[in-house]
């Protein structure tokens, strides 16, 4: 009996035991996914009563959408190509609420890269508009009399080439495919990075003639703004090689003209437009060049700072990191500069460890950038990330871009979700979403939210991406700007919770 009593007393002790330490289990395992929580981006921010509410239909859209794919990988969207669902997710719900929601600031757009391959046909229809074809390649130039520039076939007027196709509609769809880089097929094309850069180039060599155009250079660059606007965007910051600008009878403009063409076609919409905040510029260079080349670089910026001060922005070099010259080959020309100029510069847009390309990182860093575009491989350099975090320098993430240009299959695996998540300094963009048919901003906000970002990421990251933008602008009145944006953010707010989702 006593030995029945005492094996008793000894399993009624173990179970207590037991289930204390199963209860501090617990208890450290809902801390460690708090803790996570909290040092995510946007963990700070505090939701109104009427936030809250929206974030409930929020939240309710976002897991619906996330546990399908969960249960179902063979239907979900983002482990597929961006071509295969960029038309599909249009239809979605939180698609439509993020389209309408107040975005704050594009920081990293390229200027002939943001309207879509349509509105690019629809410039062909132009009066005075010329044509070369040339096996792949196409050559345009506006001119009053056939042009004498080279082309391997004949030039025509866009005018008859068109209509003498005999088939309109299919000679515009065949014209249409020189200004995107959307295929059927992209994973049997675009088989490397090289591959599908070396179409995206062609995209900027292609429309040369056909933007350069001075009335098509500022139509192109209004219609741009107008397009950020109806995505719900505040302001913008352009970079853009500058090119020397043409007319029909013969005038050519440099460089400053060509600025001054932006900032005079900036300062009409947002007259035509009181609540936009305008653009400014960055001179953004292509990179593939010499240190006498980017001395005469940096002459010209310091021109443009002069004489627009408060339109000019800073400098950057752009071009295919992998390929073009890295930073290190010019730093001490531009570290002798850094007093006069801010920089803005393309880094890390890699996925290589150890090379040039992300050693750029390191000399954006030490340059005293006030961003980095793309910073795609700073995720293998914790030094630098905390580095990024001590000087409170924004990465300028464009990750469909990242997606379309090959350095990422399956949008889950950006190392945008680890920036997210350790709290970095972030501002989501979109590079040039024209050339493979997103919007302006709303699929790259979109994208992050629900393919990159945690599940459990909520209304309060959206708020922090939008704000981020703001903050990390050269915007020169940060708080007239936030004060409108959360007008904005407001009335949206109260249009989800008023609308029956």
């Amino acid at each position: 009996m006593w030995t029945t009593v005492l094996c008793t007393l000894i399993y009624l002790v173990s179970s207590v035991i037991t289930s204390h330490d199963f209860e501090k289990v617990l208890e450290e395992r809902n801390y460690l996914i708090q803790k996570g929580l909290d040092l995510m981006l946007g963990s700070e921010i505090v939701l109104s009563d009427n936030e809250e509410k929206a974030n409930k239909i929020i939240m309710e859209l976002k897991e619906k959408e996330i546990d399908y794919g969960f249960v179902n990988p063979q239907y979900y969207n983002f482990s597929n190509h961006f071509f295969e669902y960029k038309e599909q997710v249009k239809k979605s719900e939180l698609f439509k609420i993020i389209q309408k929601m107040p975005k704050g600031a594009v920081l990293h757009a390229h200027d002939t890269g943001i309207l879509s391959p349509d509105y690019v046909v629809s410039l062909t229809y132009l009066d005075n508009l010329f044509v070369c074809f040339e096996e792949n390649n196409i050559q345009f130039l506006f001119s009053l009399e056939t042009p004498t520039s080279p082309c391997n076939t004949a030039w025509q007027l866009m005018r008859d080439a068109r209509y003498s196709s005999g088939n309109v509609e299919k000679f515009d769809a065949n014209l249409k495919k020189h200004f995107s880089i959307v295929i059927d097929n992209p994973h049997e094309v675009y088989t490397n990075v090289n591959a599908v850069w070396s179409e995206f180039q062609q995209y900027f060599i292609a429309t040369t003639g056909l933007f350069t155009y001075k009335p098509v250079w500022e139509k192109y660059f209004y219609d741009s703004l107008l397009a950020f606007r109806e995505d719900n965007v505040m302001y913008v910051e352009m970079r853009s090689v500058l090119p020397d600008l043409y007319d029909l009878y013969g005038n050519e403009y440099d460089i400053l003209d060509t600025a001054a063409s932006y900032k005079k076609v900036s300062e009409e919409f947002v007259k035509d437009y009181p609540d936009f905040f305008g653009a400014k510029l960055i001179y953004a260079p292509l990179r593939a060049v010499d240190i006498e080349t980017v001395k005469e670089y940096i002459s010209i910026a310091r021109k443009l700072k002069e004489n627009f001060p408060d339109f000019f922005a800073g400098f950057d070099l752009v071009g295919q990191e992998d390929l073009g010259s890295p930073i290190k080959d010019f730093l001490e020309v531009l570290y002798e500069t850094g007093d006069d100029l801010n920089y803005f510069f393309h880094a890390g847009e890699t996925n290589w460890h150890g090379m040039t390309t992300d050693e750029n990182l390191v000399d954006a860093i030490v340059l005293n950038t006030r961003r980095i575009g793309h910073g795609y491989a700073i995720i293998k350099h914790p030094l630098l990330i905390e580095e990024v975090k001590k000087r409170n320098i924004a990465l300028e993430v464009n990750v469909i871009s990242n997606a379309v240009l090959e350095l990422v299959g399956d949008i889950r695996n950006h190392p945008l979700a680890a920036f997210l998540a350790t709290n970095l300094p972030v501002v989501i963009s979109s590079d040039d979403p024209g050339v493979w048919e997103s919007e302006p901003l709303t699929h790259d906000f979109y994208v992050t939210f629900v393919g990159v970002a945690s599940r459990r990421a909520d209304l309060r990251l959206l708020k922090k991406l939008a704000l981020n933008s703001l903050y990390y602008s050269e915007y020169s009145n940060k708080d007239q700007i936030v004060h409108e944006f959360e007008i904005k953010w407001t009335r949206f707010i109260e249009s989800i919770v008023k609308t029956q989702w």
